[in-house]
């Protein structure tokens, strides 16, 4: 990767020049990681399936650069192409002929991460402090990102819990210590079956999944006025780190914060910005950004169920 290149607009005697400075120190080495995704449905005789869509391929960015993909689905389908939706997320879709008792999808990325470990997001001046406006152009573009699935008055209090009892709120500050208290002050259960449990279900229960925080805490700042995405993908954890939601797809999220544009929250494990985390599909609401979905034809007895596997190691 190239050096870090800052260009200084320097004054000197009346005329701006521009100055090339170097800065060795800043240069950014990538994690380089291999993300190993396993999905297989499994029924107790043969079933005849219909069109399924997989979103497995990363999000290519300033932070994510993807190396190489293979997708290996078996039975082999009949058709296989790609798209990008209307989130500009990569989807795999797949027909299929033919009868099978089980359906198996084995995705293998290799990447490089730029991890940003502890970001310093320079917002607007007029974003700094909450409560604030976002422009009209911007306000125009966010009006779903703004809206609210689940509205509930117990969210709408448990938010306001995160403002300054006296002056200003600091914008990052509310963010950061909401996003500590469900770290803090909720337990981790990792759930396999589909859909989320209402915010307000999550709020009394003290308890839930990846999807479960991230869906409260879209909805809780969304009450505040706040735009916010739901992120689906995945997480690295290094050898003995407590970090939480390996083994299987991660889901955080992200909140559009002027000056600094969609920054990522991720409440299950407290992590705000990138660290460790590789975004997959993003979308205004959970069901808009599901990793595998598809239909089949058969009797209703004989799903046995998914396994999901998901294994993302380090490169060395």
């Amino acid at each position: 990767m190239l050096p870090f290149l800052l260009f200084q607009q320097v004054f000197k005697g009346g005329h701006v020049t521009t100055e090339l400075i170097q800065e060795a120190g800043k240069t950014a080495e990538p994690q380089r990681l291999s993300v190993r995704h396993v999905s297989v449905y499994r029924y107790s005789e043969p079933v005849r399936f219909g069109e399924h869509r997989m979103m497995f391929r990363p999000r290519s960015g300033h932070d994510v650069r993807v190396v190489a993909t293979e997708l290996v689905i078996t039975p082999t389908p009949s058709r296989l192409h790609w798209l990008h939706d209307v989130f500009d997320n990569s989807v795999a879709v797949a027909n299929f002929s033919g009868e099978a008792a089980e359906l198996h999808f084995d995705s293998q990325v290799t990447l490089e991460h730029y991890e940003s470990p502890l970001p310093d997001y320079a917002l607007e001046p007029y974003a700094a402090t909450w409560p604030f406006a976002y422009t009209n152009e911007e306000a125009s573009d966010l009006v779903n990102a703004r809206s609210r699935q689940y509205p509930d008055d117990e969210v709408n209090v448990w938010a306001r819990r995160f403002l300054a009892k006296r002056g200003p709120t600091s914008t990052m500050t509310m963010l950061r210590a909401m996003t500590q208290e469900i770290k803090s002050g909720f337990r981790y259960v990792r759930r396999t079956e589909k859909g989320v449990y209402r915010p307000a279900d999550t709020l009394r229960h003290r308890s839930g999944s990846c999807r479960d925080f991230a869906v409260l805490m879209m909805d809780a700042v969304r009450s505040l006025g706040l735009a916010a995405r739901f992120v689906s993908g995945y997480i690295f954890v290094p050898e003995f780190d407590t970090t939480l939601g390996g083994g299987a797809t991660h889901a955080w999220l992200q909140i559009y914060l002027p000056g600094a544009g969609w920054v990522d929250f991720d409440p299950t494990n407290s992590i705000i910005g990138n660290r460790h985390l590789i975004r997959v599909g993003v979308a205004w609401n959970y069901y808009q950004a599901l990793p595998l979905w598809g239909t089949w034809h058969g009797a209703a007895h004989s799903f046995r169920g998914l396994q999901v596997d998901v294994r993302v190691t380090e490169d060395v």
